[in-house]
């Protein structure tokens, strides 16, 4: 078995585990809202001229906070698989 075979397959499932799991669902959960908040307010700008540089850099926030998603998850997964190990 390879080493990500066993960090998706290889979980704790006691109280801590999921504890973490919770938490960076927690934290995945508000990346999204952050992207879609960023995503939305910078599409309204653009209404504007006026707005529009503002509203770019809304956007690149955005897609630096979903950019971020993959990299919670993979923490989160990592962090398991560790625990998983300690036992």
């Amino acid at each position: 078995m390879s080493f990500f075979d066993s960090i998706f397959r290889n979980q704790p499932t006691d109280n801590a585990s999921e504890r973490v799991r919770q938490q960076f669902e927690i934290a995945h959960t508000g990346v999204d809202f952050g992207a879609a908040l960023c995503f939305l307010i910078g599409s309204i700008m653009f209404f504007w001229q006026s707005w529009m540089f503002t509203a770019t850099w809304f956007f690149v926030i955005g897609s630096v906070l979903f950019a971020l998603k993959p990299t919670i998850k993979l923490w989160r997964e990592v962090r398991l698989y560790r625990m998983s190990q300690g036992k």
